[in-house]
């Protein structure tokens, strides 16, 4: 190795990482050079010329790393999300501002560097400031501040902020800077405070949800129970509700909602009101109120929500059914305090609806026992607890034209369970959705078995009309069982015309054109039967049981069984009578010119092995005598 590149190798170990040079170590070089060289001046100066050469790219690359180093450490600062700034540690002279703190000052860096915070900021804010600067400069300890709230923001509104400060010292111990970040977190806590008031609020209503009312009503239970006072539960809920979405739709139920809600906040004196789903809402209501007050602030609530309710031209009238119950006599802990409202409230809504009342005992275990009997109902079709059964209708001559097929279900510990317990549940839950289709299946699949081609008339609940899909459903029946469409009656009440009238109607004439008979039943008990006959062309009306069994008693019942004959036969419609038990309403119904009838004269509801000889299977013919 020639000597200079040798000399060059030694001086760049003798330089330092920031490119300084060690003069006495580059004066001992340069005499070893000299003493190397056997005093040759010109090979000296050569090696020393290429020794500085050396020197100069090495400090040049010593000052390009330096400046990149400081380019990369301004570049993250000025790109932190946060504002950073530096003053000095003397008077609070701000010599630093990042790209964020301008943006949170509200002012460009340019009018704040070089400058004091009594300079910039507003007199009462720049004591504060610099009382904040002298407390760590004096400590030396960094001072934080969490949630702080500072008049000086963007927009000159009040922000809210996480803010450290920490004292620079020199190398030799005395102050030098003050350094500080400030994270500006209003938009933070203000979406905290939002998510978590949708998480305790109704998005409809915005009244406090069921997760808010459970957490009130523990506390008012640990209150009441430390202070041995009392207070009272309301549990509501809105009546024909349903209806509202069925007729005008969810967009102006939901205007209605808000407005039954508004009503129910405005009437309520001030109680915790909230809605827990659906049309349901529930009341805690003060303590140690008497009970004739919450009776009174109940009636007033069902009145106040009894009244039509007007939105965007929409006018529609719900009620609202009440139920009550009272800490610590009906219960004493959350569970059962909302339990036995609940029990009070199925009984106000079964007592007639726009009622109000309190828990009794006796109330929780009916309640218990329907919810028991609906837990039972989902597993009855897989137990295969089901049945159908016939009962015969006739001519009034008695001759047997047909069978009406009636849903029977034997509980295994209950026995036959009436269906006006359990089709109501089956309707509440949707169940009558499946269940439907298993009493159409095995309608038909039995009917198809008899030699007689007798029809068959199968009742259709509302549900099943507005879910699901009714007609495919029906014709797979049919192509499943080889029943013929034409022997195939459907019954339905104005139920399934109230709501979606047109949708209905279609469903209607579809089945219609299968050549599916439709008979409109329980004809005279709804409020706009009239008006369903000239909207649509039914095979058969069936004049409710309840006009037939007081023929005899009571003369209104014979005139308005007239009434219906005469506009049925203006129609061209034929008429079934049912509940027919005796032969003076057989005859008066014949005098009348009824065609059809049906009732426990002619037979009761049976399996269709008791009516074997009606359907063809021991003689071909049998009539009424």
């Amino acid at each position: 190795m020639t000597m200079h590149r040798l000399l060059a190798r030694q001086i760049r170990q003798s330089t330092d990482e920031a490119g300084q040079v060690d003069m006495a170590r580059l004066a001992e070089l340069v005499s070893t050079a000299y003493e190397e060289s056997d005093g040759d001046r010109r090979r000296t100066d050569r090696a020393i010329k290429l020794m500085i050469e050396e020197l100069e790219q090495t400090h040049k690359r010593a000052e390009q790393d330096l400046s990149r180093a400081r380019e990369f450490l301004d570049s993250i600062i000025e790109n932190i999300p946060i504002a950073v700034f530096a003053k000095d540690a003397k008077d609070s002279r701000y010599i630093l501002l990042n790209r964020a703190g301008e943006e949170y000052y509200g002012m460009p860096r340019e009018a704040m560097l070089g400058r004091t915070p009594q300079q910039i900021f507003p007199e009462d804010i720049a004591r504060v400031v610099n009382e904040q600067d002298r407390r760590v400069v004096d400590s030396g300890t960094p001072m934080l501040l969490e949630g702080h709230v500072l008049e000086v923001g963007v927009k000159g509104h009040d922000r809210v902020v996480n803010s450290r400060k920490l004292l620079v010292r020199d190398n030799g111990g005395a102050p030098q800077y003050l350094v500080g970040v400030i994270e500006d977190v209003t938009e933070r806590i203000t979406n905290e405070a939002r998510i978590s008031h949708l998480a305790h609020h109704d998005a409809l209503t915005d009244l406090p949800n069921r997760s808010a009312f459970n957490a009130e009503l523990d506390q008012r239970l640990g209150r009441a129970q430390e202070a041995s006072t009392s207070f009272a539960v309301l549990s509501l809920d809105l009546d024909r509700f349903k209806d509202v979405n069925d007729v005008f739709g969810h967009p102006v139920g939901d205007m209605m909602m808000r407005a039954a809600a508004e009503r129910l906040v405005a009437e309520a004196d001030g109680a915790f009101v909230a809605r827990i789903g659906g049309d349901e809402f529930m009341i805690l209501m003060p303590d140690d109120i008497r009970r004739e007050d919450v009776l009174s602030l109940a009636e007033r609530l069902v009145e106040a929500i009894g009244k039509e309710l007007e939105v965007d031209d929409y006018l529609s009238q719900v009620g609202l059914s009440v139920g009550i119950a009272v800490y610590p006599g009906d219960g004493v802990d959350a569970a059962a305090l909302l339990a036995n409202a609940d029990s009070a409230l199925y009984r106000a809504k079964r007592e007639g609806r726009g009622r109000v009342c309190f828990f009794e005992t006796g109330m929780d275990r009916e309640l218990r026992d329907r919810r028991l009997l609906q837990h039972d109902l989902r597993h009855a079709l897989e137990q295969s607890e089901f049945q159908v059964y016939f009962q015969p209708q006739a001519r009034m001559d008695g001759e047997i034209i047909g069978f009406e097929a009636l849903l029977r279900w034997n509980h295994p510990v209950r026995g036959f369970v009436p269906p006006d317990q359990f089709i109501p549940l089956a309707e509440e839950s949707g169940l009558i959705i499946e269940i439907g289709d298993w009493v159409l299946r095995e309608t038909c699949r039995q009917a198809a078995s008899w030699p007689r081609p007798l029809q068959v008339a199968v009742n259709l609940s509302p549900v099943q009309f507005q879910t699901g899909d009714l007609e495919r459903s029906i014709h797979q029946i049919l192509l499943e069982t080889g029943l013929a469409p034409t022997r195939l009656e459907v019954e339905i009440t104005e139920g399934v015309l109230i709501g979606d009238f047109t949708r209905a109607l279609n469903l209607l004439r579809r089945l219609k054109a299968l050549g599916i008979h439709i008979a409109m039943d329980d004809f005279g008990t709804g409020y706009s039967s009239l008006s369903y006959l000239q909207s649509f062309p039914f095979d058969k009306i069936k004049i409710d049981r309840s006009f037939i069994l007081n023929l005899e008693a009571t003369p209104q019942s014979a005139e308005i069984v007239r009434a219906v004959l005469s506009l049925a036969h203006a129609l061209h419609i034929p008429v079934v009578a049912e509940g027919v038990e005796t032969e003076a309403q057989r005859a008066f119904l014949q005098r009348e010119a009824c065609e059809v009838m049906q009732g426990y004269l002619i037979g009761r509801p049976e399996p269709i092995e008791r009516y074997a000889d009606l359907i063809g299977i021991n003689v071909e013919r049998r009539r009424y005598a």
